[in-house]
């Protein structure tokens, strides 16, 4: 089985469908309520989540990753900033801090679920957001009743890193500070080799020197 974290593009979105990731055609958080209320059809509203993914990369840059199991998409993460997503301002933990970027979309379908690619896929993004430079955090709103939808779930976030800004029962506002991302950058870097099948073997060592197997920290 070959796992790969790959670019969202336009065309990788078109491919997702709604069979296997059902936020394909939701737009609750790209389009204001007005706009949204304007959308008659499914097919519509996936066709203003394409328009709205290519205005992103065209102002902003890269704004999510895809996971893929053997070419197939399993799941997804978008980020952007606030000012590209107009559907945050619904919720009661909103604004997002001026400081930080969104992540609005972490999905992962069923059959994966537990597998370590939601976490493979938040790491991808800040790996991403820290390499640009000049951006100081993530947030997120999260489910604090655990269910799925259109949020990731509170105790999902708090295990791949965000900590509670602005607390809500139901709607927490979550931040992971890049800076401190900095300090696992070679865990990430490790765990996205490891996705992709790319480990480097260790150098061999010197001959007369007794070495010792390395702990499993997988």
């Amino acid at each position: 089985m070959t796992r790969r974290i790959v670019r969202l593009t336009p065309d990788r979105l078109s491919a997702l469908g709604d069979g296997a990731v059902p936020c394909r055609s939701c737009v609750r958080w790209e389009l204001d309520p007005v706009r949204r209320g304007r959308l008659a059809t499914a097919a519509d509203a996936a066709a203003e989540k394409d328009a709205w993914l290519s205005m992103v990369l065209r102002e902003w840059g890269s704004c999510g990753r895809v996971a893929l199991v053997d070419d197939v998409a399993v799941g997804y993460v978008v980020y952007a900033p606030a000012a590209f997503v107009p559907g945050a301002a619904a919720y009661p933990t909103a604004p997002v801090s001026p400081d930080a970027v969104l992540m609005t979309t972490a999905h992962v379908v069923a059959e994966h679920a537990g597998g370590g690619i939601g976490r493979m896929l938040v790491q991808s993004m800040a790996r991403d957001l820290v390499e640009r430079g000049g951006i100081r955090a993530v947030e997120a709103f999260g489910d604090g009743r655990g269910r799925s939808g259109c949020l990731a779930s509170a105790d999902f976030l708090a295990r791949v890193g965000f900590r509670t800004h602005r607390a809500h029962p139901v709607t927490p506002r979550m931040r992971m500070d890049l800076r401190s991302a900095l300090t696992w950058k070679d865990e990430v870097e490790a765990a996205i080799e490891r996705l992709v099948g790319v480990v480097r073997p260790s150098p061999a060592p010197a001959p007369g020197l007794r070495t010792h197997e390395a702990p499993d920290v997988g």
